[in-house]
């Protein structure tokens, strides 16, 4: 059993490495890491060369996108195929991140499970039902196959992953409440925090993963910047600081932190904070020149150690759908204002690197929130073998 092994200095461990929409990580099962939960962190920070800001002795990618785990199993629940537990590396401490789950990674979850066995094979395509262990939430996968095997060639292309690839479209159900069980964990579609003298608005929403959307303006910039502009910001640590105040809130309101302190340092994953503005033009890090008309709005992500993320997190488009359809929250005014309704079951995204489409089904009911959240997503499988890891 996996608890009687000993991980010692170039013990090596079964693992795929694959991509996953914008994102990638190594995929383990379950049973080939130890059950212990420290001596899992130490294996897995391990196999990452992490703590290390370039993770220079280990498999990560030294950036919040390419610093990911995902540990599979095949499922005992009713009605689900595999159960997929989400880490994210920290490479500046010991720390692997288990509250929040990824959207783009989960694209992978499907196709791994199909690769791996777990599930039977179906052609033309293959419905994996997933279960995520962090936030309690199911997500269905569709997954093109072809001679029992995921088919990962198509002409499918997202913003960010050069070329095409087959289509995986991820139906997130009910994803409402995925930290705190509740839409909107403050009770208020906006709420207010004073800092330094000046008042700020944001709104929380926890849908796929809690998400705090508050106003560029408010910091003093556009909010199309791309990673590379905001860093080159003379005030873009201040701002910083601001925006993780902000988030830090959130973090203790979720009982993740104890205090702004412990938030900055022990609960970097969750809840995340963004920028969102109304659609206008702006260039992307490709050089691709984004229309208004081609967007609804505009946003921008944080991760861990507040860093701007190149592209869009997938968990953070469904949160970001969902809050489009939570009347009175920063999301809604802005989209609603765009579209002339508070309906919306499709939603385009400006990122840093082109347009995200999240798709939702609303419910029939008209109340706030969705029904379901859809992304389309590509994944591939990039490497099969073993890592090393040390004692």
């Amino acid at each position: 059993m996996a608890e009687q092994k000993e991980y010692k200095f170039n013990t090596k461990i079964p693992c795929v490495y694959m991509r996953g929409g914008t994102s990638k990580a190594v995929f383990f099962r379950d049973e080939d890491l130890p059950q212990d939960p420290e001596a899992r962190d130490r294996v897995i920070l391990s196999a990452f060369g992490s703590p290390d800001r370039r993770q220079i002795d280990g498999m990560g990618g030294a950036n919040t996108s390419t610093s990911k785990v995902a540990i599979i199993s095949k499922s005992t629940r009713p009605g689900i195929d595999v159960d997929y537990d989400f880490g994210q590396v920290d490479f500046l401490a010991p720390i692997v991140g288990k509250t929040m789950n990824c959207g783009n990674i989960s694209s992978a979850v499907g196709p791994y499970a199909v690769d791996e066995g777990l599930v039977e094979a179906v052609e033309p395509i293959t419905e994996v039902h997933i279960f995520n262990k962090n936030t309690q939430k199911e997500i269905i996968a569709q997954v093109p196959v072809k001679d029992g095997r995921f088919m990962s060639e198509g002409d499918f292309a997202i913003d960010g992953v050069p070329g095409t690839a087959a289509k995986v479209t991820l139906k997130f159900v009910e994803p409402q409440g995925a930290s705190s069980g509740k839409l909107l964990p403050t009770g208020h579609p906006k709420d207010t925090i004073e800092i330094d003298g000046k008042v700020y608005e944001y709104s929380f929403v926890d849908a796929a993963n809690p998400v705090i959307f508050v106003h560029p303006e408010d910091f003093g910039v556009k909010g199309t910047e791309i990673p590379s502009e905001f860093n080159a910001l003379p005030d873009c640590k201040e701002i910083c600081r601001k925006l993780e105040i902000i988030r830090g809130t959130g973090a203790v309101l979720l009982g993740y932190a104890k205090d702004l302190e412990d938030a900055r340092i022990n609960s970097q994953t969750l809840p995340k904070i963004g920028f969102v503005t109304k659609a206008v033009d702006y260039t992307a890090g490709s050089g691709r020149e984004i229309k208004a008309e081609d967007i609804n709005l505009v946003g921008r992500l944080f991760s861990v150690n507040m860093k701007m993320i190149d592209a869009y997190m997938g968990t953070g488009a469904i949160c970001t759908i969902t809050a489009a359809n939570t009347k009175g929250t920063i999301v809604n005014e802005i989209v609603s204002e765009n579209l002339g309704t508070d309906r919306i079951p499709l939603l385009r995204i400006g990122h840093p690197w082109g347009v995200m489409i999240a798709k939702a089904d609303l419910k029939e009911d008209g109340s706030e929130g969705i029904q379901c959240g859809y992304l389309d997503r590509t994944a591939r499988r990039i490497m099969e073998g073993y890592v090393y890891v040390r004692e």
